[in-house]
């Protein structure tokens, strides 16, 4: 009975934080929108111009939905990272999307570290969840592969994240992972769409 409760908070607390990830994710996606509309978005620097009467508020929002899209995975991250280089250039875009990112990795390795294998299999298919457990589960070089997953573009490394946080790995190792293995990737995106 009181694992039953224990388990009935935590569902409680998950899709509460959801639901207000959500919300101001989509409080600025219509902000953005409205802005569309308003013809603040016809050139780079209208673009540019608009985000910067925010102030500090701008990269901070960069930020947020970076992290916020590791912790509800549905847009990759590599076009945060791409509106993060043209809105701010490629090194204060970077420093927002590795800031982001990187504490949307964390987070979600400790909500998967806190809530478990459950987790996984609400947010991920079963197929896809028991394909990638079997895998970790079997690697002998785990931590390896976890850090290729940050280091490489264009692989699932929100769903690693989640994944890492039900193995034995600990959160010191994992977060120092972050940290070495996550800039490369985001620089390599930074400076590609800031030639662009």
């Amino acid at each position: 009975m009181i694992e039953y409760k224990k388990r009935t908070r935590q569902q409680w607390i998950i899709r509460c934080s959801t639901i207000i990830l959500v919300l101001l994710v989509a409080m600025i996606f219509l902000m953005l929108v409205k802005a569309y509309i308003d013809g603040e978005f016809k050139t780079v620097e209208s673009l540019q111009n608009y985000i910067q009467r925010y102030g500090a508020l701008g990269p901070l929002m960069l930020v947020f939905v970076q992290a916020a899209q590791v912790v509800i995975p549905v847009l990759p991250g590599f076009l945060g990272c791409a509106v993060g280089s043209v809105l701010y250039g490629p090194w204060i875009g970077f420093w927002c999307n590795y800031i982001g990112i990187s504490v949307g990795s964390v987070i979600a390795f400790f909500l998967a570290k806190k809530l478990g294998e459950r987790l996984l299999q609400d947010l991920f298919s079963g197929n896809k969840y028991k394909k990638w457990a079997e895998r970790a589960g079997k690697s002998r070089s785990y931590a390896v592969f976890v850090f290729l997953a940050m280091l490489l573009p264009l692989f699932p490394d929100d769903y690693i994240c989640y994944l890492t946080g039900t193995t034995q790995m600990t959160a010191r190792k994992f977060i120092w992972i972050v940290i070495l293995g996550k800039p490369w990737c985001i620089l390599a995106y930074s400076l590609g769409f800031a030639l662009i």
